[in-house]
C-alpha cells in the first residue's frame, strides 16, 4: 500500500491509502470525492451550529425581508409551526434573519453540538498529523451522525427548503455561493506529483510515484486549468531554522 498526502492550495487536506497499480483515473476520482465530502461535512456542521442557536430556516419567500415587510405581505412560515424541536424551544432571534429563532432547549442543543464535534473530528485535517487515513466510508459515517442527531431533535424532519435537509438529500444548490468555488469536479480534477501532472490516460499510480510500496508521497489536487501548483520546499521552515542554528554564522552569508 502507498499513502498519498493530499494537498490543495499548499494546505494539507488528508491522507489517502491506495495501491501503486491503481489507475490514476480512479485515484483522482476517489480523492476528489473525499475532498468534496469534507467540504460537505463542514457546510452541514456550519448550518447545524446555526440550527442549534436559531431554529429552522425561513422559507425562500421570507428570506431577506424585514419583519415589517413580512407582515405587510401577509407571509407566513408554516414549516416553522410544524418543525418544532423535541422538548420545545425558547426564542433566540437570528441577528441576520435567516432562521426563525425557535432555539431547541439545552438538552437538544447538546445533541446537535456533540454530533457536530464528532463529525468534524472524523474529517479533521489534524488526522494528517495523527497519520490516519481518510476515505469516503468515514465521510459518509460523519454525515450519518449529523443526520441522526438532526432526526433526534426534529423527528418530523427539517423543512424541505432548509439547506441542511437539502445537503442530506444531496439536492443542495451551491450556485452563486463561495462554497461552489471550493468544490472540484471529480471528472476533470488534476493530480500533480513533483510538479508534474499525473495524466488520467490509463497509466497507473506507480508510473508516476515509483515502484516502492509502503511509502508516503505528496500529491496536489487542483481544478482543471489552474496550472501546476507550487513545488514543495526542499526543507520545511522548522528544518531550515534548525539547519541555520547548527551551521552557525556562515550559513547566513
Amino acid at each position: 500500500m502507498v499513502i498519498l498526502h493530499v494537498k490543495h492550495n499548499d494546505q494539507s487536506q488528508f491522507l489517502y491509502e491506495t495501491t501503486l497499480n491503481t489507475p490514476v483515473e480512479d485515484v483522482a476520482t476517489k480523492i476528489t470525492a473525499v475532498y468534496n465530502g469534507r467540504l460537505k461535512v463542514n457546510r452541514i456542521c456550519s448550518e447545524m451550529e446555526e440550527l442549534a442557536k436559531h431554529g429552522t430556516l425561513y422559507p425562500p419567500e421570507i428570506l431577506g425581508l424585514t419583519p415589517e415587510q413580512v407582515e405587510e405581505l401577509k407571509l407566513t412560515d408554516p414549516w416553522g409551526e410544524k418543525c418544532i424541536p423535541s422538548g420545545g424551544f425558547t426564542m433566540n432571534k437570528d441577528p441576520i434573519g435567516r432562521r426563525n429563532g425557535k432555539q431547541p432547549r439545552k438538552e437538544m442543543q447538546d445533541v446537535l453540538n456533540k454530533a457536530i464535534k464528532d463529525a468534524k473530528d472524523m474529517i479533521s485535517k489534524n488526522l494528517v498529523l495523527q497519520n490516519k487515513c481518510l476515505d469516503m466510508k468515514v465521510v459518509k459515517e460523519a454525515i450519518n451522525i449529523l443526520k441522526g442527531a438532526t432526526l433526534i431533535v426534529y423527528p418530523m424532519k427539517l423543512p424541505p427548503h432548509d439547506v441542511i435537509r437539502m445537503e442530506f438529500e444531496n439536492i443542495e444548490d451551491l450556485s452563486g455561493t463561495q462554497a461552489s468555488l471550493e468544490v472540484i469536479d471529480p471528472a476533470t480534477a488534476q493530480l500533480w506529483f513533483c510538479g508534474k501532472e499525473m495524466y488520467r490516460d490509463g497509466k497507473m499510480l506507480g508510473d508516476y510515484v515509483g515502484k516502492i510500496e509502503k511509502c508516503k508521497v505528496i500529491v496536489k489536487l487542483t481544478k482543471r486549468g489552474q496550472g501546476p501548483p507550487a513545488r514543495e520546499p526542499i526543507m520545511s521552515e522548522e528544518q531550515r531554522k534548525e539547519f541555520m542554528m547548527h551551521a552557525g554564522p556562515t550559513a547566513a552569508i
